[in-house]
């Protein structure tokens, strides 16, 4: 648990929220490299996918960041690998941080992704049908939960 505890730290005090690369944006010339899954609702109340290109504020000699994102706190989660979540709207906008496992999240719209582990999802569908979410492969996920408001 102490690493995981690290590693949200590391992620706060960076302040910098990221995810993975998506290739096939990435191979079109249309993303930075870092991509955030975002689940969002429409006036209908169904919700969608949609991505969000990390844009880079700065570059110096250690790195690229992107500007800072609000943050309210941080929360750890352990999901089992039974996980398998009927349909819900998310409980708060908040990031959702995949450590070590993935989740398949299901949209109203009928899209399906799996969010593997090292990658970031923006949930914002707090209202309407929601989404489904369900564990991959039988494996527990430990997760980190950045509320936003």
């Amino acid at each position: 648990m102490e690493s995981y505890l690290a590693m949200g730290a590391a992620l706060l005090l960076g302040v910098t929220i990221g995810a993975v690369s998506v290739g096939g944006l990435k191979a079109q010339g249309k993303a930075s490299g870092m991509l955030i899954h975002h689940v969002y609702v429409d006036s209908s109340g169904e919700s969608h996918f949609r991505g969000i290109d990390v844009q880079w504020a700065e570059d110096r000699p250690s790195g690229k960041t992107s500007k800072q994102f609000p943050a309210t706190g941080i929360i750890f989660r352990e999901t089992s690998g039974a996980y398998d979540l009927d349909w819900h709207p998310a409980p708060r906008r908040q990031y959702v941080i995949n450590l070590d496992a993935g989740v398949e999240i299901t949209t109203s719209d009928g899209e399906k992704r799996v969010i593997g582990a090292g990658e970031v999802i923006l949930v914002e569908d707090t209202t309407g049908k929601g989404h489904l979410s369900k564990a991959v492969s039988g494996a527990v996920r430990h997760s980190i939960f950045v509320p936003i408001d």
